[in-house]
């Protein structure tokens, strides 16, 4: 480990090569959360996604879940005790009077964090993300898209030791939230439209040899959705979508219980599948992606052709409070936007069921009138099989969710969860 401490058991990184010229991107790290005797077998692994899922827990309700008996679960739970990875609450009294009250486990406040990461083409955040889902020691270096491959390094490398100088005990990882293409096996980035001299970085390598950390990486959409899943609103769930909107478009699937990114993580580039044959020109270079109708460039250029006012400002919740107001424009702009981000999830809908829906960037700035608005369009267009209502949910702030969800990659990874 290339840490060190300060002697007031404050984490410090080292300063070995911070280089970003690697010929070939390192394989993914093959490391464990916890050694391999307290991690590895199934039980253990439903035990902790089981806490996860529930909060709190007693060890009766945990041995349920994982079908196992109570001296197993004692077994499973003792080490994670052991090593501050788990706390015991204050006893609960037994709801079936006279029996020993149960204290429920949850993860401890100060076991190890985890250094999650944003890179989007302007900028890098990051910060440190309890067990729990607390986020602390956030900082941000803003560079600009228009920068050269060195100012960007230099910003992500301040950014990390800032944030991991200020980690109480030894990261567990860091994981990495990308606004751009990726390959998730070779934990490179292959290409980021708005920001072109990240094209080729071999981020996770470089990552790991300067913080002597295992680094992870994901196409921001999918991070989304490792945070939903592991810290919001898709916690327990086994079926679910996640769908961005901002300056671009993505989105990501949770199907079976597995988060699905194809080859080398090549899937789930939604933004660009098509909605209209022959529509606009995409950032890609194609024409009629579903990024070119549903975000907030298409969004501006409507405005201003709408005569709506500050049309370079707008945004879901300017154009919701101006529909509010009364402006007939801005409520007409505003249904035509909703319906533009339901025909992608109407596609969705119709091609793998998720049924349920999970929103994040620009659209929960709409609250629930855009949410309301954007699931009417959808079940317009989705015939109904009677396999279950749809479900919308409107997520976290995206700079939280994101770190969340690149928190979450780490905690998939090193504790070999089926993600």
């Amino acid at each position: 480990m290339s840490g060190r401490g300060n002697g007031e058991g404050v984490f410090e990184a080292a300063a070995p090569d911070w280089s970003f010229e690697d010929g070939e991107g390192a394989p993914r790290p093959q490391a464990s959360l916890l050694s391999s005797a307290m991690v590895g077998s199934a039980n253990r692994g439903r035990v902790l996604q089981a806490l996860f899922d529930l909060g709190p827990t007693s060890r009766a309700e945990l041995a349920r879940r994982a079908g196992v008996n109570r001296t197993t679960i004692s077994g499973i739970v003792q080490p994670l005790l052991d090593q501050q990875v788990l706390v015991e609450g204050e006893p609960i009294p037994s709801s079936e009077g006279g029996g020993k009250p149960a204290r429920p486990l949850w993860f401890a406040p100060d076991a190890r964090p985890i250094c999650g990461m944003l890179l989007m083409p302007d900028s890098v955040r990051t910060c440190l993300v309890t067990l729990e889902g607390r986020i602390s020691a956030e900082h941000v270096e803003a560079f600009g898209p228009s920068r050269g491959s060195d100012a960007i390094e230099r910003a992500i490398a301040a950014a990390t030791e800032r944030t991991l100088a200020a980690a109480h005990r030894e990261p567990l990882g860091i994981g990495v939230a990308v606004g751009g293409m990726v390959d998730t096996d070779r934990r490179s980035i292959i290409a980021v439209n708005l920001a072109p001299a990240m094209n080729g970085l071999q981020l996770g390598a470089a990552l790991t040899r300067r913080f002597g950390l295992p680094a992870f990486l994901d196409h921001h959409p999918r991070a989304l959705l490792v945070g939903d899943r592991w810290f919001g609103k898709g916690r327990g769930a086994r079926h679910f979508a996640a769908v961005y909107t901002g300056e671009v478009l993505g989105g990501a699937l949770y199907l079976g219980g597995r988060l699905y990114r194809g080859p080398s993580g090549a899937g789930g580039e939604l933004g660009h599948t098509f909605v209209q044959v022959d529509g606009a020109v995409c950032s890609c270079g194609r024409r009629g992606c579903w990024e070119t109708i549903a975000t907030l460039g298409w969004l501006r250029r409507e405005a201003q052709a709408a005569g709506i006012a500050e049309p370079e400002r707008i945004d879901s919740a300017r154009l919701v409070a101006f529909a509010e107001a009364g402006d007939a424009a801005a409520g007409e702009l505003l249904d035509r936007y909703a319906r533009n981000v339901a025909v992608g999830i109407a596609n969705l809908e119709q091609t793998v069921a998720p049924n349920s829906y999970i929103l994040h960037g620009d659209v929960v700035g709409g609250g629930e009138r855009l949410k309301a608005a954007i699931a009417a369009h959808v079940r317009r267009l989705v015939p109904d099989r009677g396999t279950g209502e749809l479900a919308f949910h409107l997520g976290e702030t995206e700079d939280r969710a994101a770190l969340l969800g690149a928190a979450g990659l780490v905690l998939s990874e090193l504790l070999q969860f089926p993600l």
